[in-house]
């Protein structure tokens, strides 16, 4: 038997009919960047999260640089954030000219560790940027408190968490600023690039909206007054509804094009609809995952504070034979991955941050014993055991 670790394919054949009329009936439209059909899944996605704004872009890492800078993030300042997570999250800090501030993480939940952030604080930190890794959120009460007596502003990493909550209460709308990405592996995934920026405050959803679109037109003018207090001076010339808008041609602000196309806007509106039974499909497989290896010495497996609920979109449990495993499982037809193989304060881009090995000694040790194993909505009973055998199979050996 062979299980992959991911077969977007599978899920494709759940929703085909529904999805391909969706993208012909965009396609018929002739309305490609932008539109009705990005306007409703952007209200569909706000009323989701449970938040005012919801800012469409390109993608998650697009939606990470937008949200540092539309919360004034500037170059010198500093950003505190986990060294445990994909690149893009402290890329993202360094493209906008900050400086990633690495804090060690948890060993049960992998996320930052909020104890550690205060002796990291600075009279140049700006913010704290957590991520919910693998789909289980940071401990966004303490970070926000510890936010709010040193005047930070906090943006969620919500990439890997769509849908996830505390007490209720859903990642991305925590913050100042959550961040979410479509990539086609995420829980919620388009045909493409896509993500999403979400927030309560009307002034950051405007200036996102300047900042994602060229500065330009209506937006850029409002964004420009909010940063400098300066007037537009064509305010009222122009109707935004006309068919040819001159807004459009004056730009206010250096930004960025960052627009989501209708085609993958047309694709996230149908999967949001199903979003949390997947999610839930994804919890029973990681339930299964932790009654088949409980008691199993050589496996620790992934903790779920009470209050919370993860998203699952990764299993990673923690296995100190990491290499070995990953072969085993191979060689038996089992895909797994290796999330992550370097901790971002030892990756070669950084380091001029002047980081060494043992500085964040938890991060530095999840890096080598982390194995994820298939944990995708579509997988069967019988795949489920089988993955489980050989894991179990491998210890017995």
């Amino acid at each position: 038997m062979e299980v992959k670790i991911l077969d977007l394919a599978r899920q494709y054949e759940l929703i085909q009919d529904e999805v391909e009329k969706a993208v012909c009936e965009q396609m018929k439209s002739g309305m490609y960047i932008g539109g009705k059909a990005v306007a409703d899944f952007e209200q569909e996605f706000a009323k989701y999260i449970g938040v005012k704004h919801a800012i469409s872009v390109n993608s998650g890492t697009d939606s990470l640089v937008i949200a540092l800078k539309a919360l004034g993030i500037k170059p010198g300042d500093e950003v505190i954030t986990t060294p445990f997570t994909f690149f893009a999250t402290a890329e993202t800090i360094a493209m906008v000219g900050a400086v990633p501030v690495f804090v060690d993480v948890k060993e049960d939940t992998y996320n930052i560790d909020p104890d550690k952030i205060e002796e990291k604080i600075t009279d140049k930190t700006k913010a704290i940027l957590p991520v919910h890794i693998f789909g289980q959120p940071a401990d966004m009460e303490q970070i926000s408190q510890i936010a709010k007596k040193h005047g930070l502003v906090v943006i969620e990493d919500a990439c890997q968490a769509v849908g996830a909550a505390i007490s209720g209460k859903k990642a991305g709308s925590f913050a100042d600023a959550g961040c979410f990405s479509f990539f086609p592996t995420k829980n919620l995934g388009a045909f493409g690039d896509a993500g999403m920026i979400t927030t309560n405050d009307d002034s950051v959803a405007t200036i996102c909206r300047a900042f994602k679109e060229h500065g330009m037109a209506q937006n850029g003018a409002k964004a420009r007054y909010i940063l400098e207090g300066v007037e537009d001076e064509l305010e009222g010339t122009a109707s935004p509804d006309a068919l040819y808008n001159p807004y459009k041609y004056y730009n206010y602000l250096i930004a960025y094009n960052s627009r989501m196309d209708a085609i993958q806007a047309r694709v996230l509106g149908i999967k949001l609809k199903h979003l949390n039974e997947f999610n839930a499909k994804r919890a029973a497989i990681a339930a299964f995952y932790n009654e088949a290896f409980s008691g199993c010495s050589g496996i620790t497996t992934p903790i779920v504070k009470e209050g919370y609920t993860p998203v699952w979109h990764q299993y990673a449990f923690r296995c100190t034979q990491k290499d070995e495993m990953g072969n085993f499982l191979a060689s038996k037809g089992v895909g797994s991955a290796a999330f992550y193989p370097v901790p971002l304060h030892l990756q070669k881009a950084f380091t001029y941050l002047g980081y060494k090995e043992g500085d964040l000694p938890v991060a530095e040790m999840l890096t080598k014993q982390t194995v994820c194993l298939p944990i995708f909505p579509e997988l069967t009973k019988e795949e489920l055991m089988y993955v489980t055998e050989n894991v179990k199979a491998f210890f017995a050996g």
